[in-house]
């Protein structure tokens, strides 16, 4: 208990309150957006979606406050298991998947789908700071220290992109991306990899079907089809634009009853817009970046490689998909059907940067508990010999 009641002295509560008032609003927005939907498609209840998403936080909030406590350092030593875990949930998508929106990347158990690909962002990130932190004074032997972690990370986006998931597999790539950016590797190395990087993108651009091709014109050209590929951005134009500086009042939206797909999942910002307006958007956006940047804040004075890794690891990763889910909803990239973290629903989504979350403010806590530790006496004078 003590050990305990040292720990949470030392828990960044500013994070753990901006998590909180994320997940809130999220839940008060998905009731809201989803209304319309809701009645619509099932037998007009209209709480249908915030049920089930207040169902996936109190699960999440369990699975919070487990990896709050739990020591970050456990998943260092299960990162093999873990990483290989992940591969083995994308191989059961094939085998026991279901299809849904074209892509075959859910697991239904009982009445409830999770997505593997979800999970397998934060495992990735796992195994990566944990290996890349084992091997810092091997980093500049690219074949034996470097090209093993990386197979892993082609396998992983061969199996998300097979689903087909490309902003998923995108998401993953940023986030393999930034844990090794900041892993200390050489820079001819980085320059290698980056320029294998956009030569595989390119090739893959290739690849995209006509429906995936058209999901580019619908981004940056969506008048040019106003009724088929743009009608989805369109309205989220008129939906935030109708929002002004301070909406048209929760709950008042019109753009939810028809005329936005999916205003509860991709679009979800779309609607805070129309009713909390441009000041709902702002609070959102300032929480998001609040937790990115304490997030790059806890990995730049942390100590220990590994936490310091895993924290970069985890704020990129909620950084990339906002950015992703935020740039779809104003034009600036395609559509994916990537949630916005901690608003969107989605029950796999919701767990996932929950138990992130809770990992990320472990990980704060133990950086803060070490940086208010009395200095030891055989410690000061080696300090002040050294200075000598």
């Amino acid at each position: 208990m003590r050990v305990l009641k040292k720990f949470f002295q030392h828990v960044d509560y500013y994070l753990l309150i901006a998590v909180f008032l994320l997940c809130g609003i999220g839940l008060v927005m998905i009731y809201s957006a989803s209304i319309g939907v809701s009645i619509t498609k099932y037998e007009y209840s209209p709480s249908h979606f915030f049920v089930r998403q207040l169902a996936f936080f109190f699960v999440g909030l369990i699975i919070f406050a487990f990896t709050l406590v739990l020591p970050y350092q456990t998943y260092k030593k299960l990162m093999v298991p873990i990483v290989f875990g992940s591969i083995a949930m994308l191989a059961a998508v094939f085998l026991f998947g279901k299809t849904v929106n074209n892509a075959k990347s859910w697991i239904m158990i009982g009445g409830f789908g999770l997505q593997p690909a979800e999970f397998v962002k934060l495992g990735l990130a796992i195994y990566l700071a944990g290996i890349f932190s084992k091997k810092q004074e091997k980093l500049d032997q690219f074949s034996t220290s470097v090209i093993p972690p990386l197979s892993i990370i082609v396998i992983i986006l061969l199996l998300i992109i097979k689903q087909p998931d490309f902003g998923t597999a995108m998401i993953v790539a940023s986030v393999a991306g930034i844990v090794i950016f900041c892993s200390g590797m050489r820079r001819k190395h980085l320059f290698l990899l980056i320029g294998s990087c956009l030569a595989a993108l390119s090739l893959f651009s290739f690849l995209f079907s006509g429906e995936q091709m058209s999901r580019f014109d619908a981004a940056y050209d969506p008048f040019s089809d106003p009724e088929q590929d743009g009608y989805q951005l369109i309205n989220a134009y008129v939906a935030m634009a109708a929002g002004g500086l301070t909406g048209s009042g929760l709950g008042e939206s019109v753009q939810k009853y028809g005329f936005l797909p999916e205003p509860h999942t991709d679009f979800i910002i779309a609607i805070i817009g129309e009713e909390l307006g441009f000041l709902g958007i702002a609070v959102v956006l300032l929480l998001l970046a609040f937790i990115v940047l304490k997030g790059f804040y806890i990995g730049v004075i942390g100590k220990d490689t590994y936490g310091s890794l895993l924290a970069f690891g985890i704020s990129g990763m909620i950084g990339v998909q906002s950015v992703v889910n935020l740039g779809a909803a104003v034009g600036v990239l395609p559509i994916t059907g990537v949630p916005l973290p901690f608003v969107s629903y989605g029950g796999s989504s919701l767990i996932l940067f929950m138990a992130s979350a809770g990992i990320l403010i472990n990980i704060s806590a133990h950086v803060h508990y070490k940086q208010n530790q009395p200095v030891s006496a055989p410690a000061v004078r080696e300090s002040h010999v050294k200075a000598l």
